[in-house]
């Protein structure tokens, strides 16, 4: 066997709308189709992938270690990410892995799960990042 890619991240949250509305109106993804399970939730898409599966919850989940740490996606358009993070006040950190030269754009959702967006040095090394 020989993984392919991720296919998707699973989020319990007592926040159901907000994350769907942080999630599209900050990182451009769009709400879509879910099939019809026991359990309310959304899933939230990547063109053609559903990505991030959110499911409600009454309370918000108490989170005990091990726990994710993070998820990540890459993208292209750093600086149009930046700016729209600037614009909304969102937090961010950079942060270089010199190893592979990627830059990457350090978030966090309204419910604390820590995200990063990864982009090609081309575009690290244009920002002066």
């Amino acid at each position: 066997m020989q993984l392919a890619r991720l296919e998707h991240v699973n989020i319990r949250t007592a926040n159901l709308a907000g994350m769907v509305d942080w999630y599209c109106t900050v990182l451009g993804m769009r709400h879509g189709d879910r099939p019809p399970f026991d359990t309310i939730g959304a899933w939230l898409y990547v063109g053609d992938i559903p990505a991030v599966h959110l499911v409600e919850e009454a309370e918000q989940p108490q989170t005990q270690d091990p726990k994710l740490e993070h998820f990540a996606f890459s993208a292209t358009g750093l600086a149009g990410l930046l700016a729209h993070l600037d614009d909304r006040g969102i937090a961010y950190h950079t942060a270089r892995v010199a190893e592979l030269g990627l830059l990457q754009v350090n978030v966090f959702d309204p419910d604390g799960n820590h995200i990063h967006v990864d982009f090609p040095p081309e575009e690290a090394d244009a920002a002066g990042l």
